[in-house]
């Protein structure tokens, strides 16, 4: 119980002295670099005073989990426990597939990077890959667990394969489309931080669960490394995670709920995400259905919050408090999946 314990404190500490400190010196090099946000005209007209904010901050939460995992679980790593090399691999991958686009961004100087059929792609193969390799570790089942329940839908793997590679691509995307107002995606996933830190502890403390003990310092990592952030990105931002981090922080979460071998409690945890992403849907399909109508005064919803008066802090922290709710709610749903031993 200490030893884990202390190396998650550690780990929460490490996250964030690294991050901010890389914070210190990347804002002022993105600057010299011209690595600047641009901003959609079809937004608030009031984000158009953050036209040219340094973009690909999310490398300072980046650099600070792969720094903390790998020297904290560096002796699980050498003695065969993976599962933290994969999941940090994964979101890598996203994480590159992001600094990709806002390469591509900062070069043409306007807000688009990758087609949307070569992000879709790329994620795609990066998500078939990593559940093949968690299913051959033996780290993750083809049964969907259903919190609160305590029921498992037994799945064929093929129906799994696809039903992981939908759930992934899809909240990676809802991510990055919550990553709109200054320090909301990172706030917003504070409390999913502490719920996959929680959880993991849990299941190795009572169930010995493999992996579990690296898994809590990988979730403790990224909770001190987005607070570590916040200092920089929190209103009004000197800098914004981009792609590069949204991507990545989309790639965190995935990975943390299928290491878990509980994917199914992205529905709660990722509730924000949800409803930001649907409240996008719905204002394309109403417009398009009728000729030109909104539902919202502009998508997704911390827009049309912001429109209807709302300051950025108050979006934050409101989304944020909704987050820890739901993420407490998670907690208890799904303790029972870890029996006592």
């Amino acid at each position: 119980m200490d030893s884990i314990l202390i190396k998650t404190l550690a780990a929460v500490i490490l996250g964030f002295v690294i991050s901010a400190v890389l914070g210190k010196y990347l804002v002022p090099a993105l600057r010299r670099w011209k690595a600047g946000q641009a901003i959609k005209e079809d937004g608030p007209t009031w984000h158009m005073s953050k036209q040219g904010t340094p973009t690909m901050g999310g490398l300072m939460f980046i650099a600070a989990v792969a720094i903390v995992v790998l020297v904290l679980n560096g002796p699980a790593i050498l003695s065969g426990d993976l599962t933290s090399v994969f999941v940090l691999l994964f979101a890598l991958v996203f994480g590159l597939i992001g600094f990709i686009d806002d390469y591509a961004k900062i070069k043409k100087k306007e807000n688009t990077g990758l087609s949307a059929s070569q992000k879709f792609l790329l994620q795609l193969a990066a998500a078939i890959l990593f559940i093949v390799l968690l299913r051959n570790s033996g780290i993750l089942s083809p049964n969907l667990y259903v919190p609160f329940f305590g029921v498992e839908w037994k799945l064929p793997w093929v129906v799994y394969m696809i039903f992981a590679a939908l759930v992934i691509t899809g909240t990676v995307n809802a991510v990055n489309i919550t990553d709109g107002v200054d320090g909301l995606s990172s706030s917003v996933t504070l409390p999913v931080c502490a719920f996959f830190a929680a959880s993991f502890g849990y299941a190795y403390l009572h169930w010995d669960r493999p992996g579990s003990a690296g898994m809590t310092v990988f979730a403790a990592a990224l909770f001190g490394g987005l607070v570590g952030f916040l200092v920089y990105n929190f209103y009004p931002a000197k800098v914004f995670m981009g792609d590069t981090g949204s991507l990545f922080l989309g790639g965190m979460v995935c990975g943390l709920a299928f290491a878990l071998d509980i994917p199914l409690v992205l529905i709660l945890v990722g509730i924000i995400y949800i409803v930001e992403t649907l409240s996008d849907i719905i204002q394309i399909v109403y417009f398009k259905a009728t000729h030109g109508k909104r539902i919202f005064r502009m998508a997704p919803l911390h827009h049309h919050l912001e429109m209807g008066g709302w300051s950025e802090k108050k979006v934050v922290f409101v989304f944020a408090g909704i987050s820890l709710v739901f993420c407490i709610l998670a907690f208890f749903g799904v303790i029972g999946r870890f029996p006592v031993l």
